[in-house]
Formats: C-alpha cells, structure tokens, sequence
C-alpha cells in the first residue's frame, strides 16, 4: 500500500497545483509514484500531457477519475505505487471529502496573506474530523515581511502544525511546470530545486 498525500486548500492562487506536480517529480526519481488529479481545472492534467513528451525523466502515473468512481480508484493507485499524490478542488465538496478521508498526510499550501490563511482553516477542520493529519506549508513565501510575520504568529497561535520548511516565491517551480518538470529536474541546483528538497526530507522524516 502506497502513501497518499492529499493537497488541499480551498483559496486558489495558493500554488496547489504546482506544489503536487514537483513533490511528484522530485519523489519519482527513488519511488514508483502516481498522481490523481480531481480538481474541475484540470491543470495536472496538461502538466502530465507535456511530461510524456519529455526525454528521460521518470514515469509518473496518472488518473482524473472522480465522482462515483473515486473511492474505488483511489484504492486502486494505493495498490499499484509507493506514493500517490492527490491534487483536490479548491472546494470542500464529496470528492475533496473522499481525497481527504483517504489521506495518510493532508498538505495545506498557502500563501502569507490571512486570506489564505483564513481559507486554510476549513480544510485543517476537516482533516481533523477525518482524523487525519495535516500539515500548512507557507508556499510562494517572501524571506520576510509584515504579511509573513504575521501569518506565521497566527499559525503559532492556534496551535495548527506546520511545515518548518517553506517555498519562496521563485519563477523556477512554474517554468518547471509550463515543461511537465519538476523544478529538481530542471534546474537541480536552483534555490527552488533546494527548496523543494528541503520540504521533501521533512516530509520523509513524517511517513519514517
């Protein structure tokens, strides 16, 4: 049985998206891993389209099944991968329900604002009603700042668990995206690539 990590954040604009896109890259390099993509948006759909064109990078399995079929499908790609990753509408509806219910670890990405921040809170509540855990990322984060001060004191204070890790607001995650990359593929030795490796082994000591 595979791990299931569910991204989920109700705000769009939060980098949801292209947060699962690279964990799938970078953890594909050592595990057999798939992606299932519920969100209406479609947008790991195309990322996994302009992947198959690339030379040279590792398989990454896909599927979009949702609706009815999506209990059945997420214990289908449990049983065929080492790690499935979930990419969630950015709504709490039945198919997040499910995405979340499945989950081993719910990943909420968020960006310093109390927007997102605020929008956060209702997938941390679910989780917990679920019984599973959950875990903010701040995602598309500047060095420092007000916002983020801010942010993170408010995090702090309600007590909610968090990433030690964080993603700044780097241009190398999307263009890794716009090529069906990830950005540990295409540019290792980036920020963004040593970034995205951080929030990796903090996430490997998680699931040891």
């Amino acid at each position: 049985m595979s791990l299931v990590i569910t991204i989920a954040q109700q705000k769009g604009g939060a980098g949801k998206t292209t947060l699962a896109a690279n964990l799938a890259a970078a953890l594909a390099a050592s595990r057999k891993v798939a992606v299932l993509d519920i969100d209406p948006q479609g947008s790991l759909s195309r990322w996994h389209r302009l992947r198959a064109g690339q030379n040279r990078v590792a398989s990454i399995g896909f599927s979009d099944v949702s609706g009815w079929r999506l209990a059945r499908e997420l214990g289908r790609l449990r049983l065929n991968h080492d790690v499935l990753i979930v990419d969630s509408p950015p709504q709490l509806d039945t198919d997040a329900k499910l995405a979340i219910r499945a989950a081993d670890l719910v990943v909420v990405p968020l960006q310093p604002s109390p927007p997102d921040f605020w929008a956060a809170e209702g997938t941390l509540m679910l989780a917990a009603t679920e019984q599973r855990a959950c875990r903010l990322l701040l995602n598309r984060a500047p060095a420092a700042g007000t916002l983020r001060a801010g942010v993170e004191a408010q995090i702090a204070a309600a007590g909610y668990p968090v990433f030690t890790a964080t993603l700044g607001n780097r241009t190398g995650f999307a263009a890794a995206f716009a090529q069906g990359l990830g950005v540990t593929e295409a540019a290792p030795r980036s920020t963004a690539a040593t970034e995205l490796r951080t929030v990796l082994a903090e996430l490997e000591r998680l699931w040891t």
